[in-house]
């Protein structure tokens, strides 16, 4: 197998070959030859078709091997029945990388997914990169590559800057690379990778963490075929300090269902996408706009030290708007410091102090106002961002007055992070940008953007280093009691309990434990105790442990007949604490997953779960734990003690770990109550269930 070229030869070509070339600039094979030599491409472009001596002033070639000279990159422009000879003489001429544009393969059906299987199979036996089938392209302002056939390019290019884009859907793309250029977003790059045969959205944001040229990565998602790829790239970004923002749609069924007819991606579980993003510090973005905005504030003011956000306004009403943002996205809305606040009221007895601070109309006779506001937030407030809306007044003739004091402010604490909500000209707002100043319109879409911001400040790094623990696991479904011991082998704190196999056992072991105790029906064939009646409770002697071992044998024999019965489980009653349910399951495309929640029949009813990604360690345990809506509950709930919540943490690490070690061979892990004691107490498993592979 050849040596894979790096995708250098894709972004940066030093020539181009158009396989497919048409002298007419409106067809999809001269359209790319037109944009190269209207937008100042430096490189050499070589028209390959049989049928010319010139194609658009440039001289024409009769196949790609003719030319005679080094390719750095192919763009294939010919039918789909003829595509793959067309990729093989590229190959065979040693083209490093191509842009196939053809579509008619994977997301047609079978025939079109075999012949796309043809064309991976030919870039890793040859080690040419291919971009597609079935794409728009790619364009690199910064080398004037602009090898594409969207129409996008021919209205008009973006302007060079540090946002690169990348897209799985065509379509989106050039409505994404429009946007950017008329919000005059600044693009280091732009690529659209379609059915994805060889080069992959995950292998795009692999490059772009290593460019120096692009400060933040903006992507579209529909699926992934490769979870482990994409999670060592995500990781990749955050150990760079390199944000990256995701739209990823298909969060309910029927989007997942229009993503996979759209390029053949694979969407795998929306949950599990979101807690990928949330576990590797990217920001997923709910619309493009979103999207943009978050781009748009890291690449002029950086990401944000931290999550406490000042609001300033001379409007009560926008302050609301503003603090309910804040508090949706889990921004600290911290309260300004008495001293601050006597400042504020000594100058205007009539404003509100607190956070958000609103300075009244008064900001238009005290010109003095404004500038003690932004001090006392910024140095007595100590606030990590700070969002100050100014109505309309951007607009008016003191617009240039306040652009210049939010500028100052920003110099004179440039680890802060400042926007100004306001209309402006474009100037001021070019004027904003070279300040490092967020301008919006809108003061919500502003604290929306700070609280991307703050994530990327706040999320943890990658999970510590730990030895993984060796794992012996039984085959098939296993018993509760199986299921017991390999958890609790793996550090999982599990109930006492023994297995009996007749009555006299069964009493024994309920006199060492002390009463009351549970009885349990034990079989790999019975998971779902409850529907055969397969548990008894509150078991307080030993002829109610006796005559419970007999009626749950007879139960089980009786509504299982053919189910391999082990005995029965006897066990502890244990009472108080918070229930909860911890799992695994495995996805297909990322693997082993942790899952955790509280407990009780509402669990499903309202989804309050959070997911991670096997192995993780303390810190991330503990991000898991807070996600969840219902978490207040672990604090201590209408005068219960709180919760062990280190505890739980401590079980979750040693779940993913097991889960991380069992690999392909669990299927997953039901622990379902798990009861988390008072502080200081602990934490314990009280039923599992354990499914492997046969």
């Amino acid at each position: 197998m050849t040596t894979r070229h790096s995708l250098d030869s894709l972004f940066r070509p030093k020539s181009i070959a158009v396989i497919g070339a048409s002298g007419t600039a409106t067809k999809i094979g001269g359209v790319p030859i037109a944009h190269l030599k209207r937008y100042g491409y430096r490189g050499e472009i070589y028209p390959i078709n049989p049928q010319y001596e010139s194609i658009q002033d440039l001289r024409a070639y009769k196949s790609v091997k003719d030319v005679g000279k080094e390719i750095d990159l192919a763009i294939v422009a010919v039918p789909a029945a003829v595509a793959l000879q067309a990729l093989t003489e590229a190959a065979d001429a040693k083209v490093k990388s191509v842009v196939l544009f053809t579509s008619g393969f994977a997301e047609v059906g079978e025939a079109g997914a075999k012949a796309q299987q043809k064309i991976a199979e030919l870039s890793r036996n040859s080690g040419m990169r291919i971009l597609g089938p079935n794409c728009l392209g790619v364009m690199s302002g910064e080398s004037a590559v602009y090898a594409t056939f969207s129409p996008v390019a021919a209205t008009g290019i973006a302007k060079i800057g540090g946002i690169g884009l990348v897209s799985q859907s065509g379509a989106f793309g050039g409505f994404a690379y429009s946007l950017a250029r008329e919000r005059g977003l600044g693009l280091s790059h732009w690529v659209t990778t379609g059915n994805e045969a060889d080069v992959e959205l995950a292998d795009c944001l692999d490059w772009l963490v290593d460019d120096a040229a692009t400060k933040v990565i903006l992507a579209y998602m529909e699926g992934c075929r490769d979870g482990a790829k994409l999670t060592r790239v995500l990781e990749k970004a955050r150990a760079a300090k390199k944000p990256v923002v995701i739209v990823k749609v298909g969060r309910t069924e029927l989007g997942a269902a229009a993503a996979a007819s759209h390029t053949a991606a694979l969407a795998g579980a929306d949950a599990i996408y979101d807690a990928v993003f949330r576990q590797y510090g990217v920001w997923r973005a709910a619309t493009i706009e979103e999207a943009f905005d978050v781009a748009y504030a890291v690449s002029v003011a950086g990401v944000a030290r931290g999550k406490s956000i000042g609001m300033l306004t001379a409007s009560g009403g926008a302050g609301v708007l503003m603090a309910d943002a804040a508090a949706s996205l889990g921004l600290d809305a911290k309260p300004m410091p008495d001293a601050a606040q006597r400042q504020i009221l000594a100058r205007v007895a009539f404003a509100s102090a607190r956070n958000p601070v609103d300075v009244t109309g008064q900001i238009t006779s005290d010109h003095e106002l404004m500038p003690l506001a932004y001090r006392l937030m910024l140095e007595d407030g100590d606030y990590d961002s700070l969002v100050v809306f100014q109505s309309a007044a951007g607009l008016s003739a003191r617009g240039p007055e306040l652009v210049q004091q939010a500028i100052d402010m920003r110099a004179k604490h440039p680890d802060r992070v400042i926007a100004l909500s306001s209309l402006f000209t474009p100037e001021l707002h070019h004027k904003l940008d070279e300040g490092r100043v967020l301008a919006f319109a809108d003061p919500s879409r502003a604290v929306r953007a700070i609280a991307a911001l703050a994530s990327y400040a706040t999320s943890n790094a990658a999970a510590k280093a730990q030895a993984l623990p060796k794992v012996d696991l039984p085959r098939g479904t296993v018993s509760e009691a199986g299921a017991l011991a390999s958890l609790k082998a793996a550090g999982i704190p599990v109930m006492p309990h023994r297995l009996a196999r007749n009555a006299a056992e069964a009493t024994a072991a309920a006199e060492s434990f002390g009463y009351p105790v549970v009885a349990k029906i034990v079989s790999p064939d019975i998971l779902h105790k409850t529907e055969i009646g397969g548990v008894i409770l509150n078991l307080k002697s030993k002829d109610e442990v006796a005559n419970a071992f007999d009626e749950l044998m007879s139960r089980a024999k009786t509504s299982k007949p053919q189910a391999r019965i082990e005995g029965v489980l006897i066990a502890p009653m244990v009472k108080g604490g918070v229930e909860c349910i911890l799992g695994v399951q495995r996805d297909p495309v990322f693997g082993p997953v942790v899952m955790f929640g509280l407990g009780g029949v509402l669990v499903e009813a309202l989804r309050d779960v959070s997911f991670r990604l096997a192995p993780f360690d303390e810190t991330e345990a503990h991000r898991m734990i807070d996600s969840i809506k219902a978490r207040a509950v672990l604090d201590g709930w209408r005068g219960a003690p709180a919760a062990d919540v280190d505890a739980l943490a401590d079980t979750l690490v040693a779940l993913s770990r097991f889960a991380a070690t069992a690999g392909d061979r669990l299927e997953s892990v039901d622990i379902n109550p798990f009861v988390v004691r008072a502080k200081g107490e602990g934490a314990i498993a009280l039923d599992a269930v354990l499914v492997t592979k046969e």
